[in-house]
Parts: structure tokens; C-alpha cells; sequence
């Protein structure tokens, strides 16, 4: 009678199948030659707590970074990266192992909206709307599947928009971050490169994060050695100044909570930060199918999910001051190394960035990257995520020697990099990545509904269920028609 009402209850009562009970993996300690631990399955705890730990560390290369460009403030990203995680679990009941961290895709967004006068109020009041449109684009692809997706956005598409993306970052590190320390910005992504190519395993994950240790390094020894520089400061006027200047660490308290502040709506900045919702909704599908693929559970019917939870989170997140959040690959390197999938890991990887959360010490020594330093890494890291269009172009075989897709593309992508603008009136225009998204989309479709039959003739968009994932190198490959 008790086992026949709990199983009502649990049946009645979501809260009871959440995805946060475990079975232990063998002996708990090390997994069997060739095995791997599943989702619902852990390890010791010692054990679990280390990789959640290893997880911590492989998103800090990128996930410190992100609101540091954008201007927010690095303590509430890593906090709210972990309320994030949280949520994303809860919402696929530990079945999607991940992390979620702050998202590069919004840094040329933030530098847009701040080039306006835009503050950072201003830049998650924009951010918000982005996490709210992606919700919908969940729940949306929870009723109707996604091809819904891949009908609006096929692979010409989307692989533009994240190219133009990440190339209208470029000005950002020519005029703002390489200028600071052209020696130390040379240096930084010289070893950067080298570590993101001669490194493996898990090392190669974290090379960002080691660019950046080196660079802090190379700056505190060209202080000694040559003292202070003169060159532009990080508050954009010409003096002498340290490269690195840790004063902010020492009077940082080592707890308190960071800095929370509401967001702030306007129609320009929002019109900038939405194309922005193609790139999320890529990373999710990608992230979701390479999961479904290394743990062997397809996960097709999570893919609404992981969407909407990926825009709650982001929602929260915005809303208090942080940044948005987006799935990351570099804990699928992880998860690929170790062949640990255990949700437990993630638990644990969320706790730890709620307490790097409550320590303004280390949000200080976050602060105080040397604006060469960012400059090096800036360099590979906005080149990177442009080339990741390319991806995806070259994974679904994009015939780019069509005009149908050779023309909007080629059209979108000069207005994103070279951010042309477009005035319609006194108060509203369009510019950079929100017009060239806009001339990529719409042009592709008009173009595609007045085409002759020849250029139509090609192989079906992209079919749910088909696509693959190289998780090793964290790269999304876009879904193939079936044969």
C-alpha cells in the first residue's frame, strides 16, 4: 500500500522526478575500461566534487571573460552561471548534462549599445528581451518540433548571422583593447594560439584560461622591468599607467554579495541584441544532439526544453544584472575526456560558482586584466566564433557558387563587419549586426519565393534526428537531410 502511494505521488508530483537522484557506477571510484557513467549515475562524492571542480575551470576560460567585455560585473556572471546550470537541470530532469555560462554571442552586442550611450542597464534591459524571445522559441519548438527552426533559419542562414557576429567585433580589440599594450596583446596571442593547438585533452580546453594566466604574468614582469606604459587606459584617454593594477584586490572583502542592478528597455538596443537568438538557438541544438550522441539517450524531445530553460535562466539572470547564458562546449571536451555524463558533476560545478559568486576578492582579480592582455585573446577569441559560421556552412555543404545563397549572405555579412547603417527616421535606425541579420533572412526568403526551379532544386533544409557532433573538438555540425 505505502509503494503504491508513493508511486501515485510521485506520479502526481513532478517535484518527485527531478533528475536529482543517483545510483552509484560500479564501485564509485574508477569507471570500467571502456564504460562510462550516465546521467543518473554517480561516482564517490570526493570523486563527484572533483570533476564539478574540473567543469568550474573549463568555463572560466570563456565565461569570466564574457562580462568583462561586455561591462557587467564578473562575480554575478559566475553566480548566476550557477543558478543557470541549476535551472537547466531541474527543467530536463538530468537528462541534458551541462553547463551554462556566460554567452560570447552578446559582447559585440554590449560594445554596440555602449558605442550608442547605452549603459549596462541598458545592455541586459536588451539581453532580457533576447531570453524572453528565446522561451518562446522553446515552447514553440516543443509544439511543433524543429523543423520549424530549420525552415526559417537553413544552414545559409545561420552561418551568416554568427559570422557577421563575430566579425563586427573585430574594431572592438583594433581600437580598444590591442592599443592599450601592442607587446603584451602580441605575446598573449602567440601563446594562446600555441596552446590551442599543441595542447590536448583537457588542457586544450582551458587555453583561454591559460592565456590568460600567462598574460597577467607578462604584464606584472614588464612593470618591473620597464615600469609604467604609456598608451591609452582602459578608460580610453592617453597616460601613463600600470599594466596591471591589482590596488581594487586588496580592498575587496573576501565575501559579500556582487552587484546587482534592473534592467533598462530601449528600442535601439533591443533591435541590436535580437538577431543574436539564431546564434543561442544553434549552440542549444548542437549541444543537445552532441549529448544525445556521446551518452547514447536520443534527446530530440528535450530540444523545446533546453531552449525554453536556456531562456528562463537567461531571464533571471538579466534581470538582476548579469549577463545571458548559453550552453558550453568546453564541458562537453570534459565530459568527452573523462566519459563521466553524471548531472550530479554539474550540481556540484554549480555549487562551486556560487561561492567564486559570493567573493568580491576574486571578482576584483576578474577587474584587473590588462587591457593587452585582453587584446591577445581577443584577437583568436572574436576570430573563433566568426569561423564558426564557416562551420557550419562547410558541415551542411552550402553551395555558396548558388546566387540563392551567395547573394543575402554576402550582402549581410559586409553590413554586420563593416557595420553599415540604415536611418529611417530621427530616432530609429538600423545598423551592424541587427541590419545585416535583417538583409540575411528576409533576403534569402524573398530571394528563394521569386528563384527560378533550378536554384530551388537542392537537398532537404535540415531534418530533425540527422545531425552530428564532433565533441571532441566542440564544434556544432549542422543536421544533413536523410539519404
Amino acid at each position: 500500500m505505502v509503494r503504491t502511494v508513493f508511486t501515485y505521488v510521485r506520479k502526481r508530483n513532478p517535484t518527485m522526478d527531478l533528475g536529482v537522484r543517483w545510483k552509484l557506477h560500479g564501485d564509485g571510484r574508477t569507471p570500467a575500461p571502456g564504460a562510462v557513467v550516465r546521467p543518473d549515475e554517480r561516482l564517490t562524492w570526493p570523486r563527484t566534487a572533483g570533476l564539478g571542480a574540473q567543469h568550474v575551470v573549463a568555463m572560466f576560460g570563456a565565461s569570466f571573460v564574457a562580462p568583462v567585455l561586455m561591462g557587467l560585473d564578473p562575480n554575478l556572471a559566475i553566480m548566476m552561471s550557477g543558478v543557470a546550470t541549476a535551472i537547466f537541470l531541474l527543467a530536463t530532469r538530468g537528462r541534458v548534462p551541462s553547463y551554462l555560462g556566460c554567452s560570447l554571442s552578446f559582447v559585440g552586442v554590449a560594445a554596440v549599445i555602449r558605442a550608442q550611450g547605452g549603459t549596462s542597464a541598458t545592455v541586459t534591459g536588451a539581453v532580457f528581451v533576447v531570453a524572453i524571445v528565446l522561451f518562446l522559441v522553446g515552447l514553440a519548438v516543443q509544439r511543433f518540433g524543429a523543423r520549424i527552426i530549420h525552415a526559417a533559419m537553413p544552414p545559409i542562414v545561420t552561418g551568416a548571422v554568427v559570422m557577421l557576429i563575430g566579425f563586427n567585433l573585430a574594431p572592438v580589440t583594433a581600437a580598444t583593447y590591442w592599443p592599450q599594450d601592442q607587446w603584451t596583446a602580441l605575446l598573449v596571442m602567440l601563446f594562446t594560439g600555441l596552446a590551442v593547438v599543441c595542447l590536448r585533452g583537457f588542457w586544450s580546453r582551458i587555453a583561454i584560461f591559460l592565456g590568460l594566466i600567462f598574460g597577467y604574468a607578462v604584464s606584472w614582469t614588464f612593470d618591473r622591468i620597464f615600469g609604467k606604459i604609456h598608451s591609452m587606459s582602459p578608460s580610453g584617454k592617453v597616460a601613463d599607467h600600470w599594466r596591471l593594477d591589482l590596488s581594487g584586490v586588496s580592498k575587496a572583502d573576501w565575501i559579500g554579495l556582487p552587484h546587482f542592478h534592473g534592467p533598462s528597455f530601449q528600442w535601439s538596443a533591443i533591435l541590436v541584441a535580437l538577431p543574436v537568438v539564431i546564434a543561442l538557438v544553434a549552440e542549444n541544438a548542437g549541444h543537445v544532439k552532441a549529448v544525445g550522441e556521446m551518452t547514447g539517450d536520443p534527446l530530440d524531445d528535450k530540444l523545446g526544453t533546453a531552449i525554453s530553460a536556456d531562456g528562463v535562466a537567461s531571464m533571471l539572470s538579466t534581470a538582476v544584472g548579469g549577463p545571458p547564458n548559453t550552453t558550453y562546449s568546453e564541458n562537453i571536451g570534459v565530459m568527452a575526456a573523462t566519459r563521466v555524463y553524471s548531472t550530479a558533476a554539474y550540481w556540484a560545478a554549480a555549487c562551486f560558482a556560487l561561492l567564486f559568486g559570493v567573493c568580491p576578492k576574486f571578482g576584483a582579480v576578474v577587474a584587473a586584466i590588462p587591457g593587452g592582455v585582453l587584446g591577445g585573446i581577443t584577437v583568436i577569441l572574436y576570430g573563433m566564433i566568426g569561423l564558426l559560421g564557416a562551420q557550419i556552412w562547410l558541415n551542411a555543404k552550402v553551395d555558396l557558387r548558388n546566387p540563392l545563397n551567395l547573394v543575402p549572405a554576402a550582402a549581410g555579412i559586409i553590413i554586420g563587419v563593416g557595420n553599415v547603417s540604415m536611418k529611417f527616421t530621427d530616432n530609429f535606425s538600423l545598423s551592424g549586426i541587427a541590419l545585416g541579420t535583417l538583409v540575411v533572412i528576409t533576403g534569402y526568403h524573398t530571394l528563394r519565393a521569386f528563384a527560378p526551379a533550378h536554384l530551388k532544386k537542392q537537398e532537404p533544409l535540415l531534418d530533425e534526428g540527422t545531425s552530428s557532433y564532433d565533441a571532441e573538438a566542440g564544434d556544432t555540425e549542422t543536421p544533413r537531410a536523410k539519404s
